[in-house]
């Protein structure tokens, strides 16, 4: 499977989605990792964020509220709409255009930051090392991305039991896995898990950009 196999389905689910999603509160868990992601950006002197998965811009509007220069990102354009409504900078943007030709469209300088939350997990193992590499290119050395996904037991299928229709493709990798990818691009800050967050138990990992890249 790739991320060009699902990517349409994707978009077709979060557009089928965005009122949905527009009108329901974020979870107690997420706020959390939320706030604790900005006293890391504080404390490492952060001024330019990219949101990558950014829905209707919540965590966008958060962010940009607390004083940082935001750029959020969707493959959904109802979604993308959503951000705008809201005064975010905000474009349609598939995972792999990060690092290329959409990178050239945030200026020469790099960024402080990058957020994805719940949104690496529809890409497939094949195609997760090149969008991990493409958010590094994008960072500054000493750059933070934030990383927070669903795990499992490494089983890469469309979820029957999804509530969002067209039913969305999940790759729910096992802690080890998704630190084995994270280290190819990037240094681990932190890694921990979360059992109080629903169907799913979460993995979230702080990164950061090395400033010596030694990949593979």
């Amino acid at each position: 499977m790739r991320y060009t196999d699902v990517i349409e389905s994707l978009r077709a689910s979060y557009d089928n989605s965005a009122d949905r999603r527009e009108a329901t509160d974020k979870e107690d868990w997420k706020l959390q990792e939320r706030a604790a992601f900005l006293a890391r950006l504080r404390a490492n002197g952060a001024r330019r964020l990219l949101e990558i998965g950014a829905g209707v811009g919540t965590d966008s509007l958060y962010f940009q509220e607390q004083g940082l220069e935001v750029v959020a990102t969707d493959l959904s354009p109802l979604m993308v709409a959503k951000c705008r409504e809201k005064g975010l900078d905000a474009r349609v943007a598939g995972f792999l255009e990060l690092g290329s030709e959409l990178g050239s469209e945030f200026g020469s300088e790099p960024l402080d930051a990058v957020f994805a939350f719940n949104c690496l997990l529809h890409v497939p193992n094949a195609d997760l090392p090149s969008v991990l590499e493409g958010v590094r290119r994008l960072l500054r050395p000493g750059g933070l991305f934030l990383v927070a996904v669903y795990g499992g037991d490494g089983t890469e299928e469309v979820w029957d039991g999804d509530p969002i229709t067209p039913h969305r493709f999940f790759s729910l990798r096992t802690d080890e896995q998704i630190q084995d990818f994270a280290r190819e691009s990037f240094e681990i800050v932190d890694f921990h898990t979360r059992d109080d967050t629903g169907i799913f138990r979460s993995q979230v990992l702080t990164l950061r950009r090395a400033e010596v890249h030694h990949r593979g």
